[in-house]
């Protein structure tokens, strides 16, 4: 078919063929790269890639920079013990799960410094805070499963002690990274090692460089020397193994990595050749001081936690966070002295398996000096671990005839009379009758007991002291007025809480339930004069390596010197020749009192020396339901007095506290009068019983008389203080019916009729309460028999 267009068609002209399309050529000069060439990446690539690599190198950096902030310490790095010392400085005990003991570096030897760098990091000073290469190492190393690796840095080894935890990551390690970095900037490298030092851990449970060389050695961080302390920096490579008590059979190992710490202190110029050269290896001990809080240690720590809180030099939070160092006023070998009295003459003496009442017995006890206020020395118990309660400031068992003193005192401070108006001194005349009622008193009848129902017609204040009459002191505490008494005996040194102390007759006999402690502080006055101190427990308390201000000490006029000097002349007396002969035994001028708690539930001496208050106390406790017991039978004897064990514990522990000191004797000033005899005072001499000895007849000596009755070991006894018709004082519920003649077991014996002092009333070592009865249906009581 013809084409029918109207367009001329070009004619092909001779010899014309059609070309084959063409590529467009490359540009001049370059050639195209073929076959294996195009693998090779070319240098544009090769710095673009660079570039952006380090363009994102550089943004992860400022990114995790940015992102990864120092966080809080964790909860393992900040805990600490509380380090308790003796006076002086010799470790008590450490309290906390953690055993470690923050310190300053400056309390840290130069030499233990230098042997840790030596050890872990020399150039530290010099360095930057990471090593690049080895936290690439460790990272991949632990990534890849070849095992846990640290960073290599001490500024890097710390902040995973102290900011992170322990577990090998690979997170974890960028963290680090970072966070090392920003700590480089933001403090000095001395603080980076200080903190290092605290945290580290270096096997015994022990935390830190301080915690550490007490571990090992018993001494301070600062008292390192350089072989020992090079010991310690090769045990935070491997503070398990290298522990040669511990593991003997590591000692090459532990000798070659010390020796390692060692050459390189020298490399680095912290040691000598020559000394290098003589050096040798430092044995730890195997054993140091306990941390643990058996034996008197967890009393110790118990008691001296609530005196700072008490005294509010330390709150309860503070405590438990830990990082303080308390030095208390207690002196080891006085303490030593106080464990072995009541273990030679009380807890040796015990028969558990064969005597019932053995098994109830338990001590306190404390030792105050006079012109300081300082306690030296206290018995708590056993065992802290077997006993909680501490004996030696526990306040529930009466004081019994240890509170006489005290109402003499205040008689003497307020120039008291008689209720005809004789001044009352030691020589005053007074009715010493069993069950005389007293006169003067507007609360009632009120007639106690003498101890085993003695009387002693007409006798001296002094006499009547040696033999604890009841009769008398009940009668003169309302001569001197018991709102006086009272405020006597707070102001020589019992706290105005103490349980039981009230204004009547009664508080003579000693119902009021002070501890040994509060007792010790009270006596303490008298042997000072009359100078009350308030007794202190600590001498010293920092806070990680900063002091912690201590109230001040004060010092108070309680009583005139007269008043305390004349106490201290009648009580004297006591041991010379009265219920407390046992005391002699220290060996030096003593003056004390003797007292029981009501049914011998508790025996008393309270006693001093010029130089040393003491007050000891055996008590009776059921050691399940903690119940307080009677003590007839215990130790084989019919009753506890405070003339036996307490006064020959008080006598040994003296004896042993004070051996090596000169003896001193009392400086006493006495009242006006106190050496003439009150004239009016006739008859045989006084102290006589009227009760009918027969002539020539030994009386039994004050301290060691029969009980009028002994009770039954198949007796049921009283489960608490405030149970049957037997009550300890204070109770303010009748004890009795409105008549006399009711006998209690223990040979208690029965008999008051009137008024509102009511309840059970003491004998001569002790007393009960005097509340009771009053509006309750009558007048009442129970009038046990007291005892010195």
């Amino acid at each position: 078919m013809h084409d029918m267009s109207d367009e001329p068609q070009q004619q092909p002209q001779p010899g014309w063929a059609p070309r084959e399309p063409q590529a467009a050529s490359a540009p001049q000069g370059k050639r195209r790269r073929t076959g294996w060439r195009r693998l090779i990446p070319t240098l544009r690539m090769v710095l673009g890639t660079f570039l952006v690599g380090a363009l994102l190198l550089v943004g992860g950096f400022v990114l995790g920079y940015t992102l990864v902030k120092i966080p809080p310490a964790n909860a393992l790095a900040t805990q600490q013990a509380n380090v308790y010392l003796y006076a002086d400085g010799s470790v008590i005990a450490r309290d906390g799960e953690v055993n470690r003991e923050n310190v300053p570096l400056a309390q840290v030897s130069k030499d233990a410094q230098h042997a840790v760098l030596a050890a872990e990091d020399r150039d530290f000073y010099t360095e930057s805070a990471v090593d690049p290469g080895a936290m690439v190492r460790a990272a991949w190393n632990t990534a890849t499963g070849k095992g846990k690796q640290s960073g290599s840095t001490i500024t890097q080894q710390y902040v995973k002690n102290y900011y992170l935890r322990q577990e090998q990551t690979v997170t974890r390690k960028v963290k680090e990274f970072f966070i090392a970095i920003k700590l480089d900037r933001e403090q000095s490298k001395d603080k980076i090692l200080e903190g290092y030092l605290n945290t580290s851990y270096f096997g015994r449970n022990a935390y830190g460089i301080q915690a550490a060389a007490h571990a090992y050695y018993g001494i301070d961080a600062a008292e390192l020397d350089p072989a020992r302390a090079a010991y310690l920096a090769a045990l935070v490579n491997a503070p398990s193994q290298y522990d040669v008590i511990a593991h003997p059979e590591n000692r090459d190992a532990a000798e070659a990595r010390w020796k390692y710490v060692l050459d390189g202190m020298v490399a680095k110029g912290w040691l000598s050749e020559s000394e290098r050269a003589g050096m040798k290896f430092p044995v730890p001990k195997p054993t140091t001081v306990s941390t643990g809080l058996s034996g008197q240690r967890g009393y110790i720590v118990n008691v001296v936690k609530n005196h700072l809180i008490e005294n509010k030099i330390v709150t309860e939070e503070e405590l438990d966070a830990g990082g303080f160092r308390i030095t208390t006023t207690l002196h080891k070998d006085k303490q030593d002295a106080f464990v072995d009295a009541v273990n030679d003459k009380l807890i040796d003496r015990l028969d558990k398996k064969n005597r019932k009442a053995d098994a109830y017995v338990r001590a306190g006890g404390a030792a105050v000096e006079p012109e300081t206020g300082k306690v030296v020395a206290m018995y708590n118990g056993i065992d802290y671990v077997k006993q909680y309660t501490p004996n030696a400031t526990r306040r529930d068992y009466q004081v019994g005839s240890t509170f006489k003193p005290f109402v003499f005192t205040s008689a003497v401070d307020n120039k008291s009379s008689t209720q005809d108006g004789r001044l009352i001194t030691p020589n005053t005349i007074y009715d010493g009758t069993n069950k005389r009622p007293v006169q003067g008193w507007s609360g009632g009848r009120y007639d106690p007991e003498n101890e085993d129902q003695r009387s002693y017609g007409d006798i001296t204040v002094s006499e009547a002291t040696d033999k604890s009459v009841n009769a008398v002191y009940a009668q003169m505490a309302v001569d001197v007025g018991s709102d006086k008494v009272m405020q006597t005996a707070i102001d020589l040194g019992l706290p105005s809480s103490t349980p039981e102390l009230t204004p009547s007759p009664s508080i003579a006999l000693g119902v009021a339930t002070a501890s040994p402690l509060d007792m010790a502080s009270a006596y303490a006055t008298l042997a000072n004069h009359g100078e009350h101190r308030p007794y202190t427990l600590v001498e010293k308390v920092t806070h990680n390596g900063e002091n912690v201000e201590l109230p001040k000490s004060r010092t108070e006029q309680a009583v005139s010197r007269e008043a305390a000097d004349t106490t201290t002349s009648v009580l004297r007396s006591v041991v010379r020749q009265g219920t407390a002969t046992a005391a002699l035994g220290a060996g030096r001028p003593a003056a004390g009192k003797t007292g029981t708690a009501e049914e011998d539930r508790a025996a008393w001496f309270a006693g001093y020396t010029p130089e040393l208050a003491t007050v000891v106390a055996v008590m009776a406790q059921d050691p399940v339901t903690g119940a307080q017991k009677k003590l007839y039978g215990a130790l084989g004897l019919p009753r506890i007095n405070g003339g036996g064990a307490p006064a020959e514990i008080w006598a040994q522990f003296t004896r042993d506290a004070l051996g090596g000191e000169p003896v001193r004797d009392f400086d006493l000033r006495l009242m006006p009068g106190a050496d003439r005899v009150d004239p009016s005072r006739s008859g045989s001499p006084s102290g006589e019983p009227s009760d009918g000895a027969d002539e020539g007849e030994e009386e039994t000596p004050e301290g060691e008389e029969s009980p009028a009755q002994t009770p039954s070991e198949d007796e049921e006894e009283d489960q608490g203080r405030n149970e049957g018709g037997d009550q300890q004082g204070g109770t303010g519920e009748p004890t009795g019916g409105d008549t006399g003649g009711q006998t209690t077991d223990g040979g208690a014996t029965g008999g008051t009729t009137g008024g509102t002092d009511g309840g059970t009333t003491g004998g001569d070592d002790g007393g009960t309460g005097d509340t009771g009865g009053a509006g309750q249906g009558g007048p009442g009581g129970i009038v046990p028999t007291r005892r010195p």
